[in-house]
């Protein structure tokens, strides 16, 4: 069950501001406050092995700090900010992505419904921040094209952030606009080359083919970044997962194991743990790892790799009620603003067999994105399953367009 954390300092104010509004005449200006105090989303309590030692109460006291600026002065923008960051941080570590991406969501919707005087440079600077954070957001939701169109507002206001070219960089390669992705990509690694830009080059190198030097900028985005810090991890995760995904299973042990020692029971490198002992077919120990990751963090995926190794080990009875639990997640996030139509593709394809269902999603994503070479190899793989050889090539050609070396695209029977 998920808990609400609200300090008892923050509860005593709270309690104090709401006697003094009982011995006071009600203005306008008190109640639109109390409106905005009751509708501020709350944190939730992190699971006590991802406290990370001072870094959770580090974050409550943020928290509690922002929120009692809130209730100081209703009309501040710069809380409303804050909070949301903060919100779009814990959605990372916590995996609780239906409570947090909304709720940052909300923040910054009011924040960008108020007016701000752009001739002034803190405000400007604010709104930019402000446009910023929601475009990673709609990137976090998959509303790519929001995202884009968002990211453009914000880089027309400051066109020299380093960070806002990574939205755009994204948002280009989801929507299968390649060579603009680049073009991003080099503004943003020349304009500050770190651990982010590192990534994105990274990424756009493996969709082009370069698999090594995809692995060489994942490394340094990795090498950038503070040993043990949440976004050092996750590009060390995301390096394990590249030389996973390319059959260097030796590599990617090595790398999570590194993960963990820097941060330790880091729940996404337990399940990249898990991936190498699915792939040896040790799926007792597979199992082991991915019960200790989902107890940390709800993650979907961690349970669609449960489903796969009871499948995979003929434990039917438990691969069913998997599975009715990663639809309901699934439905869960798709309820909260997060689209899902790919990740339901794969879902139904290679977990399910039930091509018809798989088809009926990837068609709805590629009616949406149809450039994309994820989406097309999705359909390229439904397709060959369902027997239709003509469409699996035609979009087996569009996905290996980018001169992309990805295992399953090649590996497709013609």
């Amino acid at each position: 069950m998920k808990n609400i954390i609200i300090s008892i300092g923050l509860m005593a104010y709270l309690m104090g501001s709401l006697m003094a509004c009982q011995n006071n005449k009600p203005n306008t200006t008190a109640k639109a406050g109390m409106g905005l105090i009751e509708n501020i989303p709350q944190l939730l309590d992190r699971n006590e092995k991802i406290q990370y030692g001072k870094e959770w109460e580090t974050v409550q006291n943020a928290y509690g700090k922002e929120r009692k600026a809130i209730m100081d002065n209703p009309q501040a923008k710069e809380p409303w900010l804050n909070l949301a960051e903060i919100f779009v941080q814990e959605a990372r570590v916590t995996g609780e992505h239906p409570h947090y991406y909304p709720a940052a969501l909300q923040c910054l919707d009011y924040l960008l419904a108020q007016t701000f005087d752009e001739k002034n440079i803190k405000e400007k600077d604010l709104k930019f921040r402000t446009l910023s954070a929601k475009a990673a957001v709609e990137m976090s939701l998959h509303e790519f094209a929001k995202a884009l169109k968002t990211g453009e507002e914000a880089v027309a206001i400051n066109p020299l952030n380093s960070g806002i070219y990574g939205v755009l960089t994204d948002a280009n390669v989801e929507l299968g606009n390649y060579p603009k992705a680049v073009e991003m990509a080099d503004k943003m690694v020349s304009i500050k080359p770190d651990l982010r830009s590192y990534s994105r080059v990274s990424y756009l190198r493996e969709i082009h083919g370069d698999v090594q030097g995809a692995i060489e900028a994942m490394t340094m985005a990795a090498q950038a970044g503070y040993p043990g810090y949440d976004n050092t991890s996750w590009s060390m995760v995301t390096l394990g997962n590249l030389y996973l995904h390319y059959g260097k299973l030796a590599e990617a042990e090595q790398v999570f194991k590194n993960t963990l020692e820097e941060r330790p029971e880091y729940p996404f490198a337990l399940a990249g743990l898990a991936s190498v002992e699915i792939m040896r077919k040790n799926y007792a120990e597979a199992e082991r790892l991915l019960k200790q990751a989902a107890a940390i963090v709800p993650e979907v995926s961690f349970y669609e790799q449960l489903a796969t190794v009871y499948k995979e080990s003929g434990r039917t009875n438990e691969y069913g009620k998997t599975m009715e639990d990663v639809i309901k997640m699934m439905q869960d996030d798709q309820a909260h603003g997060h689209n899902m139509d790919l990740e339901f593709a794969h879902v139904y394809s290679d977990l399910m067999a039930n091509q018809p269902k798989a088809l009926e999603y990837a068609l709805k994503e590629y009616q949406a994105r149809p450039e994309n070479i994820d989406v097309n190899g999705v359909l390229a793989g439904i397709y060959f399953k369902m027997g239709d050889k003509k469409s699996a090539e035609m979009h087996r050609t569009k996905a290996l367009r980018t001169g992309t070396k990805k295992p399953e695209l090649l590996a497709l029977n013609q």
